[in-house]
C-alpha cells in the first residue's frame, strides 16, 4: 500500500523516472507550467472555433492566424537566442509571461464584447508569436540551468509528459467550456492561468541555479552575426543535431497542421461540433502523453526514435484520411499524438545533452525556430490545399510525406553510425552526459563516441572564450 509519505516531493524524486523533483526551482517551475499549459491548449482550442465561426468555415484563415502566430518566431527566433545566452533566463521568463497574460485577457475582452473581427485575431496572434520567439528557447535551455547536466534528459522528458497532459485537459475542459459558455471564457481562463507561471518564477531561488557565465552582448551588427553563426555551425557540424533539427521541421510542416486540419475534419468531414473536435484533440494528446511518459520511463532518448515517431505519425494520418467514422478517427488521433510527441521529445533532449553550456541558448533557438517556423508554411500550404483538393487528401499527403521522411531519417541515422544508447541519456553517468554537453575535460579524459555524438570542442567555440 502506497501512503501519503510515498508522494513527498523527496520521495518522488528518488525514483528513476522522476529525479529532476529533487530540485526544488524545477519542482516550483512544473508546478506552474502544468497550470499554465492547460489555459494554453484551451486557448488553442478556442481561437481555432473562433475564427472557423467567423469565417464561414474557411481553412483557409486558419492557416493565416496560424502563421501569423509562428511567422514571427521563424524571423526572430535566432536572435532571441542570443538573448538567451545573453540575459537571465528566469527574469526574461518573468516578464514575457506577463505580455502573454495581457494578450490573452485582451482577445478575451473582444470576444465577450462581440468587437472581434479576424483582423484583430491576426494582430493578436502576431504579437503573441513575438513573445512566444523569446519565450521558446530561453525556456528550453532553461532546463539545464535547474536541475543541471545529470538530470536535464530527465527534466525534458517531464516537460514533454506535462505538455502532452495538458493536451489530453486543456482542449476538453475547451470543447466544454465553449458548449456551456462560450468561446470568451477559454480566453479568459487562459490569461488566469499565467499567474501560476509568474508565481512559481518569483519563488524560486537564484542560488539553486546552474548559471552559467553570460555571453558578452554584442556591440555591433557584427558581432550578432557572429554569435548567430556560432550556433548554426554547430548545428551542421554535430551530425545527430543536424538529423533532429531537419525530421522535426520537416515532419512538423507537412504532417502536425493540426490546428488548420482537425476544426475543418470535425465539422465537415466527421459532422461533429466544437465539443467533438476538443475531443479529437484530447485524444492526440492521450497518444502523447502516453508516448511522453513511455519516454520518462524508458530512459535513453535513443535518436532513432526520432524515425520510429514520424513513421508512426505518417501511418496513423494515411488510414485518418479515408476515414468518415468519428470513433474511429478518435482511436487514430492517439497513434498521431504519440508519434508526434516521441519524434519531437526525443529530438529535444538529444539536442540538450549534445551542445556545451555557452551555445545551449543559440542551439535551442535553431530548433525551436525551425519547430515553430514549419507552422506558418505548413499552415498556409494545409489551407490552401484543403480549400481547393478537400480536407481527405490533404490530410493523406501530409501523412506520405511523414512517413516518407520517418523512412529517410532511419536510412540517415544508420549512415552517420549509430552510437550505443548508453553515449549519451536521461541515466547517462555523469563523465557520459558531460561528454555529451561538450565538456572540455571530460573530451580529454574520457573514450572517443562516435563522430554522431561527438560536438565541436567547446574551446574552439568564440562565446566559450570570452
Amino acid at each position: 500500500m502506497i501512503g501519503p509519505s510515498a508522494l513527498t516531493p523527496r520521495r518522488i524524486a528518488r525514483t528513476r523516472a522522476m529525479t529532476a523533483f529533487r530540485h526544488r526551482n524545477y519542482r516550483l517551475f512544473f508546478g506552474g507550467q502544468a497550470i499554465s499549459l492547460i489555459g494554453t491548449w484551451m486557448q488553442q482550442v478556442a481561437q481555432a472555433w473562433l475564427v472557423l465561426t467567423i469565417t464561414n468555415g474557411d481553412p483557409l484563415w486558419l492557416g493565416v492566424v496560424a502563421a501569423a502566430q509562428f511567422l514571427p518566431v521563424m524571423i526572430l527566433g535566432l536572435f532571441a537566442g542570443i538573448l538567451a545566452d545573453v540575459l537571465p533566463k528566469r527574469q526574461t521568463l518573468l516578464a514575457v509571461q506577463v505580455v502573454m497574460m495581457v494578450l490573452a485577457a485582451i482577445l478575451a475582452v473582444l470576444t465577450a464584447t462581440g468587437l472581434v473581427q479576424v483582423w484583430m485575431i491576426v494582430l493578436l496572434a502576431i504579437l503573441l508569436g513575438c513573445a512566444n520567439a523569446v519565450d521558446m528557447p530561453v525556456r528550453q535551455s532553461f532546463a539545464y540551468e535547474m536541475v543541471g547536466p545529470r538530470d536535464v534528459g530527465n527534466a525534458v522528458a517531464l516537460n514533454s509528459a506535462m505538455f502532452n497532459g495538458a493536451r489530453v485537459v486543456g482542449p476538453a475542459i475547451a470543447g466544454l467550456t465553449i458548449g456551456a459558455f462560450g468561446i470568451a471564457l477559454a480566453f479568459a481562463i487562459n490569461a488566469a492561468s499565467f499567474l501560476a507561471v509568474i508565481v512559481g518564477l518569483s519563488l524560486m531561488r537564484d542560488s539553486e541555479l546552474r548559471l552559467p557565465r553570460l555571453v558578452p552582448r554584442p556591440r555591433s551588427i557584427n558581432e550578432v552575426f557572429v554569435n548567430l553563426g556560432e550556433g548554426l555551425r554547430f548545428v551542421r557540424d554535430t551530425p545527430v543535431v543536424l538529423l533532429a533539427v531537419t525530421v522535426v521541421g520537416l515532419v512538423a510542416t507537412v504532417g502536425m497542421n493540426f490546428t488548420v486540419l482537425i476544426p475543418p475534419l470535425a465539422a465537415n468531414v466527421l459532422h461533429s461540433d466544437a465539443t467533438g473536435y476538443g475531443f479529437l484533440m484530447t485524444a492526440s494528446g492521450l497518444g502523447a502523453l502516453g508516448a511522453a511518459v513511455a519516454l520518462v520511463i524508458g530512459g535513453r532518448p535513443h535518436p532513432i526514435r526520432i524515425a520510429a515517431g514520424a513513421i508512426v505519425l505518417g501511418i496513423a494520418s494515411l488510414v485518418l484520411a479515408v476515414s468518415t467514422s468519428f470513433p474511429l478517427s478518435l482511436a487514430l488521433m492517439i497513434p498521431i499524438g504519440a508519434g508526434g510527441i516521441t519524434m519531437a521529445a526525443t529530438a529535444n533532449a538529444t539536442i540538450q545533452l549534445s551542445v556545451p553550456d555557452g551555445l545551449r541558448g543559440r542551439v535551442m533557438s535553431v530548433y525551436t525556430t525551425v519547430f515553430a517556423g514549419s507552422v506558418p508554411l505548413g499552415g498556409i500550404t494545409a489551407g490552401a490545399l484543403a480549400s481547393a483538393t478537400g480536407i481527405p487528401t490533404t490530410v493523406a499527403i501530409g501523412g506520405f510525406l511523414s512517413l516518407a521522411v520517418g523512412v529517410g531519417a532511419y536510412i540517415w541515422w544508420r549512415r552517420i553510425g549509430a552510437p550505443s544508447p548508453t553515449s549519451v541519456g536521461f541515466g547517462a553517468s555523469a563523465s557520459s552526459v558531460e561528454l555529451a554537453t561538450g565538456s572540455a575535460t571530460a573530451q580529454s579524459t574520457a573514450p572517443s563516441t562516435s563522430a554522431a555524438f561527438k560536438p565541436p570542442n567547446p574551446n574552439e567555440v568564440l562565446s566559450t572564450r570570452r
